[in-house]
């Protein structure tokens, strides 16, 4: 069974695109989901977190203060390092479980989505990867549509965080263009119809 990643930088649409793969019944791991799932429950975890960032990452009901944690954490390129390297080893083990419990009931491939592939190091647990790219100033004007609570300012501080697109677009082995040019979904099925033929070369 092929691991396969899906990402893109804030706004590029590469959730929609793993949408349209769930639709063909491919199993789609969300990293970014997982991760907030597991900071709140994952026990280890939880005092890993503490142990970092102080005793009020939790509330006194024990639910995690995620805005806390985003002013300490996002405004502080070391501590952003600091959280990053707490969290994706636990989603890292998660996902190996995940793909073992897939490959199990007879799947050909599976796809992480995770906006933060190649800065996590999860593409050394991947076959191959598919970036999702548009242009950034139509990934910002998304990104303030969908997010009103953010300015412009917090879209251009998260994406000078991230990879840039031209190093994803050189580093990718697939490139879905969702540009408001490219139609998706035959991008989608012909990507799939590959995916299905190399997991069969694979096999």
């Amino acid at each position: 069974m092929l691991k396969i990643g899906i990402t893109g930088g804030i706004g590029s649409g590469k959730s929609i695109v793993g949408r349209l793969f769930r639709v063909l019944g491919v199993p789609l791991y969300d990293s970014d989901s997982r991760a907030k799932a597991m900071m709140a429950h994952d026990p280890q975890l939880r005092q890993e977190l503490t142990a970092a960032f102080g005793p009020e990452t939790f509330d006194a009901a024990g639910c995690l203060d995620r805005a806390y944690l985003a002013r300490v954490a996002f405004s502080d390129s070391a501590q952003l390092a600091r959280l990053n390297a707490l969290v994706h080893p636990h989603v890292g083990r998660d996902f190996a479980a995940w793909a073992t419990a897939r490959q199990a009931e007879g799947h050909t491939y599976v796809l992480k989505e995770a906006a933060l592939l190649y800065e996590s190091g999860a593409d050394r647990q991947l076959d191959r990867i598919i970036t999702v790219f548009a242009p950034q100033p139509l990934r910002q004007a998304r990104v303030l549509r969908r997010d009103p609570h953010r300015t412009a300012q917090d879209v251009l501080t998260i994406i000078g965080k991230q990879l840039s697109e031209e190093e994803k677009l050189a580093r990718a082995n697939y490139v879905v263009r969702n540009d408001d040019e490219h139609l998706l979904i035959p991008q989608v099925l012909r990507l799939d119809e590959e995916l299905k033929q190399l997991a069969g070369q694979a096999g």
